[in-house]
């Protein structure tokens, strides 16, 4: 019995937006290209991309030898887990096009694994290409692919085109409703942040004052709940792309849950993490208040002033946020990136989207736990999309 590998992924620009498919047939003992697939399918999420990917990889090794077995082979943690039926398929688009997968080899014929995006390199490269060939109003074409070359075993990965997004969302032939938090594709492929707060720790419940400048607590046996809660549901939106975190535990641990949920690594960034509260740090509000009552109200009427004992101000806060989020911005232009952070980081960055006066700050209430969602333009402008989501955690 002849034994196939099928490699296969998908991505959309945008995220719905302009989306396309790639797929291999490989021979499963000597690792050698028997054929590849790749198509352009207009506006559509990557979830869809990837769905169509494989159906168009396991047609592809049926035409070759409709008695092979197949092993499957992608980095969609989504994909990989609803066709091996430990996920399910709550969208009913999904649901037609996994039956689709399904229905191409008898059952018992195809096997699933996920595998890290790097091992994937071909079939992305395909999908990219597909896009690309689409974005010019063309058919891709398989004479002028460089994908094999780039995505062989051992060689170099080849540099993304600009705004690429493939790996995590679905859409056909047929134009689907948006899973995730992408933008309409006629405003152009924007960076979205999903903005997680971190679980909470021992001192969340007490609200007391908890930075950079103090201990580093670790989440709390409620906070590894919630952390994986807010795991289950990223995974179940399937729109996050890359993971980000602030270089503090809690944050670290969160960030965790979600990479192992998600098959993603996750990258630190200094820039989010929280405020050095400095002598206010591991003290409540009334403590700090009846401590230094003079500091305090200076801090609440002033974004320069700084925590007593050389603290941060908002000012110092909002510059560094303000600059790891243009990073970040440039880093993931067009691509959907979890960014596990801290209760200043999160209302910095919405109240800058707003363009909010510093004191709005203090009108905002942030669980733990909770989504935000701001989308950021190559113009300038932003979007925000979700403020303090925690139904996930009822």
């Amino acid at each position: 019995m002849a034994r196939f590998h099928v490699e296969a992924d998908g991505g959309s620009r945008g995220n719905p937006g302009p989306a396309g498919y790639g797929a291999v047939v490989r021979d499963a003992d000597s690792g050698g290209t028997l054929a590849e697939e790749a198509r352009f399918l207009g506006v559509a999420t990557n979830n869809v991309a990837e769905y169509r990917g494989l159906i168009a990889g396991l047609r592809a090794a049926h035409a070759l030898d409709p008695a092979a077995a197949i092993r499957v082979r992608m980095d969609s943690r989504l994909v990989v887990e609803q066709m091996s039926g430990r996920w399910r398929i709550k969208n009913a688009d999904l649901r037609a096009l996994a039956d689709e997968a399904a229905g191409v080899f008898p059952p018992g014929r195809v096997t699933y694994e996920w595998i890290p995006r790097e091992n994937n390199r071909h079939a992305d490269r395909l999908a990219n290409e597909a896009m690309d060939a689409g974005a010019r109003g063309e058919r891709w074409d398989p004479s002028s692919s460089a994908a094999e070359l780039d995505g062989a075993p051992g060689g170099e990965p080849a540099p993304e085109p600009e705004g690429a997004a493939t790996g995590s969302e679905p859409a056909p032939e047929v134009a689907t409703p948006a899973v995730g938090w992408g933008s309409r594709p006629d405003m152009g492929a924007p960076a979205t942040f999903v903005l997680l707060r971190h679980g909470e720790t021992a001192l969340t419940p007490e609200k007391r004052f908890s930075g950079s400048g103090g201990g580093d607590p670790e989440l709390s046996a409620t906070g590894r709940r919630q952390a994986a809660a807010a795991a289950t549901a990223l995974a179940a939106r399937g729109t996050v792309q890359d993971i980000v975190c602030s270089p503090l535990l809690r944050c670290r641990q969160t960030a965790g849950a979600a990479a192992e949920r998600l098959g993603l690594p996750v990258r630190v960034e200094d820039g989010m993490r929280e405020t050095d509260f400095g002598a206010w740090e591991g003290l409540t509000f009334a403590e700090v208040r009846e401590r230094h009552p003079d500091d305090l109200t200076a801090w609440l009427n002033s974004p320069e002033a700084a925590p007593t004992g050389g603290g941060e101000s908002f000012a110092e806060v909002g510059a560094r946020v303000e600059e790891a989020r243009r990073l970040l911005v440039e880093r993931y232009a067009g691509r959907t990136v979890l960014v596990v952070t801290h209760v200043t980081p999160i209302k910095t960055l919405v109240r800058l989207a707003l363009g909010a006066p510093p004191e709005a700050m203090f009108r905002m209430e942030l669980s733990a736990a909770a989504t935000s969602v701001v989308a950021y333009y190559a113009d300038g402008n932003a979007s925000v999309r979700l403020f303090n989501d925690t139904s996930y955690l009822d």
